[in-house]
């Protein structure tokens, strides 16, 4: 089971160079990808709740930059609050830029207040997602888009599509369209079960089923987060992405865990 990590992306004034020494820091580590969660402009502050401070795209280029090896994702961009062209540039460019590294996590989105502040209707935020979704499918295969026009540049191998959420939507979704599937505040149980669902609705397609967690560093609490992540792997998780709680000790919080559940 491959162990990954969210990067902290809450605080307003987190120095972006760190970006970098941490992804360095966990591909040095043995961690398989890091992540960047997304948001435009949320109803509250950044923090705890809401995280992306830092648009998650030009934010991985810059680690593709400074890295070598390791998986770059987004967990999971907001896909209906985007225009879907410009996207599809964005994506292409940044897969051919780091050598086929991205997956591209994508989800509705959640909160109307936020649609509503961008202008964008909550309403139909599914179906959007599903439209971008085949549109990026077509232009990244074709390499032209509904009407003729031409697509560049296309990606030298295909873009792994994670879909993020646990409603039996965002199953199908994933069933349908992706190639993992991540969950969300789930226990390892609940975790357990949702994946089974997924593997009905997915049939004979092979969608990877993954899983987040937190552990703030609390050395108490160090046994239990370990468990759980154990758990995961026995419910059938294919990787594991972990969250280390605010910034500050990050790096040090990453080397125990990485340490302490292999």
């Amino acid at each position: 089971m491959d162990l990954q990590v969210v990067l902290p992306d809450e605080a307003p004034d987190l120095d972006p160079g760190q970006f970098a020494g941490l992804a360095r820091s966990a591909e040095e580590l043995g961690y398989e990808s890091v992540w960047l969660p997304d948001h435009v402009l949320p109803p509250g502050p950044f923090g705890e709740v809401y995280g992306g401070v830092y648009e998650p795209l030009v934010t991985l280029a810059y680690i593709a930059a400074a890295t070598e090896r390791i998986g770059l994702g987004t967990s999971v961009l907001i896909l209906p609050l985007r225009e879907p062209y410009v996207l599809a540039k964005q994506v292409a460019t940044l897969s051919r830029l780091s050598g086929g590294r991205l997956v591209l996590g994508v989800g509705v989105g959640w909160n109307a207040e936020e649609f509503a502040e961008v202008g964008v209707d909550f309403s139909g935020r599914g179906r959007r997602t599903d439209e971008t979704l085949e549109l990026l499918e077509r232009l990244f295969t074709t390499g032209r888009g509904p009407s003729g026009g031409h697509f560049e540049p296309r990606p030298a191998a295909h873009v792994p599509i994670l879909v993020g959420g646990n409603s039996t939507v965002a199953l199908r979704r994933a069933a349908r369209a992706g190639d993992a599937w991540l969950s969300a505040g789930l226990d390892p149980t609940a975790f357990a079960e949702r994946a089974r669902t997924l593997a009905v609705l997915a049939e004979d397609r092979p969608v990877k089923p993954m899983a987040r967690m937190e552990w703030s560093g609390d050395r108490a609490d160090l046994d239990r987060a370990v468990a759980d992540y154990h758990a995961y792997e026995a419910a059938g998780a294919a990787a594991v992405a972990v969250h280390f709680g605010p910034d500050g000790g990050y790096e040090e919080r990453m080397r125990v865990f990485a340490e302490a559940v292999r």
